[in-house]
């Protein structure tokens, strides 16, 4: 870091540090920049406010690749997930290298986010929360073509774990936001832009933790993009759909508890956990829960329609979603509630009947279906088996429309004619759920135009993970375009 000053605001057991250039005015308020009217605004806003500097386009794909060569694998233990204090590191000085004051707030050793505002011209409008998280799944290099940790460049892809989830919106972001501060300009209203730890746990360590400690730091928002959207999906040669996420469902993460008598296992035996908790989870595993097609989804499918030419029943939308090729699974999840079995555990000896059994289940509901899909659960695993809840974060929808969109869609179509933006709803979770809990609305807008034989959804958490270094450039462009306007 360029320099490092102690912040007293902070919690017990957190680490907290100021990151800003040696230049930047002493009185400048923890993330807030400079005030306008101050002499240091004028002359850090022009083009000689920071050295001249690559291209956007040309930057993004060394920021990307700095991202992916720092292992940010959260493992969902602290003592083994640090590598996120490096990277926040990496773009605090990133964004000090061009002006940009932010402050870093470490939830415990190693689990660190970065959060800084850019002023905007209209102080009387709402800031726009731009985040994206640092975390990555883990990998498992002996799985891949590339080591996941490489940030190789290849077929014009940039490989390694982080690529499309989210590394490649961290870079895009910090590459326009550089390119702004070289050059003079300034947004049309404040963005504040948060880089978070833990979204790949639950949050607690990233955005919860900021939303629960540090809410300070998002007054004024209202708006916010991250992920997951933005991103083409071919129809022909000349059109493509590109989903913008307006929902996502709610996470249910519960354990079973089987409870049966132990004893040796050459005995008969009516009583064993075991047994009971695998019945369980196979009624739970082969369940098909019922259709339910919201607001986000029926819009989505409309336009999908139109455009293969398929006539939509609202009573069968598996028809014309299975015509939607490579993202067919991700629509699919979104039209009825889903329970997956993830984890077993029992026993502690090969010939020991175990007196316990436990089963972790990944349960998504769908906006208004959390408390019902509950009750449909003990249904199907009976009055003997104990419910427990791990982790619930309700499921979120917001309408397609207002200035926030238009701005979306103008940008998209100005660098892709052939763009057509649509709704859609999220199978998964993003750090939205805890932004969303100061009443911001959010979006998934992280955008990328892919090669229309790129099985995108495969790549998330899978093996060989990589973006597209000219969807790279696709999305720098879209997105200094909507900030300017938005």
């Amino acid at each position: 870091m360029r320099s490092w000053a102690a912040v007293p605001e902070g919690g017990p057991g957190e680490t907290v540090s100021l990151i800003r250039r040696p230049e930047c005015p002493a009185h400048l308020g923890r993330c807030a920049g400079p005030p306008a009217g101050s002499g240091w605004y004028e002359e850090a806003m022009t083009s000689n406010a920071a050295p001249a500097g690559p291209e956007p386009t040309a930057e993004v794909v060394d920021l990307c690749r700095d991202l992916l060569r720092i292992d940010t694998t959260n493992t969902g233990d602290n003592d083994t997930s640090v590598g996120e204090r490096r990277a926040a590191e990496y773009v605090a000085e990133k964004l000090a290298e061009v002006g940009l004051e932010s402050v870093l707030h470490e939830s415990a050793p190693g689990r660190a986010n970065v959060v800084a505002r850019i002023p905007g011209t209209d102080p009387s409008r709402g800031a726009l929360l731009v985040h994206g998280h640092l975390d990555v799944v883990p990998a498992d290099a002996d799985e891949w073509s590339v080591h996941p940790f490489s940030g190789e460049q290849r077929d014009g892809y940039l490989w390694g774990r982080g690529a499309i989830d989210m590394k490649d919106f961290d870079a895009m972001v910090l590459a326009v936001v550089r390119h702004w501060q070289r050059t003079g300009v300034r947004p049309p209203r404040d963005i504040v832009l948060a880089y978070t730890a833990d979204e790949e746990a639950g949050s607690d360590y990233g955005a919860r933790f900021l939303v629960d400690n540090h809410r300070e730091l998002f007054d004024g928002c209202t708006e916010a993009i991250g992920e997951v959207g933005g991103f083409s999906y071919s129809v022909n040669d000349s059109q493509r759909l590109y989903l913008i996420e307006t929902a996502e469902k709610g996470i249910d993460w519960l354990r079973l508890h089987a409870k049966g008598r132990p004893g040796h296992g050459s005995m008969v035996h009516d009583d064993n956990a075991v047994t009971a908790l695998a019945e369980a989870v196979a009624r739970i595993g082969r369940h098909r829960f019922p259709v339910v097609v919201t607001d986000t989804v029926r819009a989505f499918l409309e336009e999908v329609s139109d455009l293969l030419g398929v006539e939509l029943d609202p009573e069968d939308p598996e028809t014309a979603i299975a015509k939607l090729g490579p993202i067919a699974n991700i629509i699919g999840a979104t039209i009825r509630n889903t329970a997956n079995p993830t984890r077993l555990a029992a026993g502690y000896k090969d010939n020991v009947i175990p007196g316990r059994a436990t089963a972790t289940i990944d349960c998504r509901s769908l906006p208004g279906q959390s408390e019902l899909l509950e009750r449909q659960l003990r249904e199907l695993v009976g009055p003997d088996i104990a419910i427990e809840y791990v982790q619930r974060q309700p499921a979120l929808e917001t309408t397609f429309d207002g200035d926030l969109v238009e701005a979306m869609s103008a940008a998209l179509r100005a660098e892709d004619p052939g763009a057509r933006p649509v709704p859609y709803m999220l199978s998964g979770g993003t750090d939205a759920k805890a932004f969303s809990q100061l009443g911001i609305r959010c979006f998934g807008f992280a955008p990328l135009r892919l090669p229309a034989d790129l099985n995108f959804s495969a790549l998330f958490h899978g093996i060989d993970e990589r973006v597209p270094v000219d969807g790279l450039q696709f999305g720098v462009r879209v997105l200094d375009r909507f900030l300017r306007t938005c």
